[in-house]
């Protein structure tokens, strides 16, 4: 590595580790091609996620910036153009946001459209519901809400694990992980949301609706990662499942979150096996 590949990857994995409470650990442990795919694809949809709860911007400008970056990622996209874009907005964003452009170039050339195809998706989605001010009345609309800011996320990995090593897997099954994922945090951010003015669940929901709902799409998650059929790629998967599923059962107890020490079994348990 030359100097400036280099403090990339070192820059790409800081970041990624101060904005991932999840999926730090088990990138890390991917093998390097696939590291270095999966940490891009990561930081790219955390950029626009920052965008989208951002607790300053107007519900306006975050739906037009969230649709013309959509645009960029869908038809060409220039470091120049994105900077001029967001620079109204430079001192607000946080660095993983403004340093979109660098997480594209760290990615695998034969791999980047894949990235920049799903990460447009969802811009696009999260635009539409920025635009609705998350006024999420059905579960046909939440379903919708999850697929984008989840679902996708899900859909993405199973293409990488395809072009990686030919792993294939089902696209429903794929959604239901990413979707478990975004539940167990919607639940464990609920009062959070609440300060903030923002409810995701549907009108006629209560919370032990959402543990039904966080509950299937677990199962749904279980099944998708015994199809697969990669070790390293079934290891990072079971990590974040994990997480999740035991997250959900200390909530349900009437617990807040799991302990530091509970974590760092799980995940050593993980591992050894």
């Amino acid at each position: 590595m030359n100097n400036e590949p280099k403090k990339l990857y070192q820059d790409a994995l800081r970041v990624l580790k101060d904005t991932s409470r999840t999926f730090y650990i088990p990138i890390t442990l991917l093998k390097p091609k696939l590291k270095k795919t999966v940490a891009s694809a990561y930081l790219c949809m955390r950029a626009i996620d920052e965008i989208e709860d951002h607790e300053e911007l107007s519900i306006d400008v975050k739906s037009c910036l969230l649709t013309r970056i959509s645009h960029m990622l869908e038809s060409h996209f220039s470091r120049s153009g994105y900077q001029e874009l967001i620079q109204p907005y430079h001192d607000k964003l946080p660095e993983v946001t403004i340093r979109l452009a660098d997480w594209l170039d760290f990615c695998p050339n034969d791999v980047v459209g894949k990235v920049m195809h799903y990460t447009g998706v969802m811009a696009n989605g999260m635009a539409k519901w920025a635009k609705r001010n998350w006024d999420i009345i059905t579960k046909e609309d939440f379903d919708d809400y999850t697929f984008y800011v989840a679902g996708l996320v899900g859909v993405m990995l199973s293409e990488i694990w395809q072009w990686y090593d030919d792993v294939k897997t089902d696209q429903d099954l794929a959604i239901g992980f990413g979707r478990a994922l975004q539940c167990v945090n919607i639940l464990r951010n609920q009062d959070e949301d609440y300060d903030r003015g923002v409810n995701f669940l549907p009108n006629d929901w209560t919370r032990g609706d959402l543990f039904n709902y966080a509950d299937q799409n677990l199962q749904l998650a279980k099944q998708y990662i015994e199809t697969l059929t990669n070790n390293n790629i079934k290891i990072f998967c079971l990590i974040p499942y994990k997480l999740a599923d035991k997250t959900l059962s200390v909530m349900k107890n009437g617990r807040e979150k799991m302990t530091r020490s509970e974590v760092k079994t799980i995940v050593a348990d993980i591992i050894e096996d």
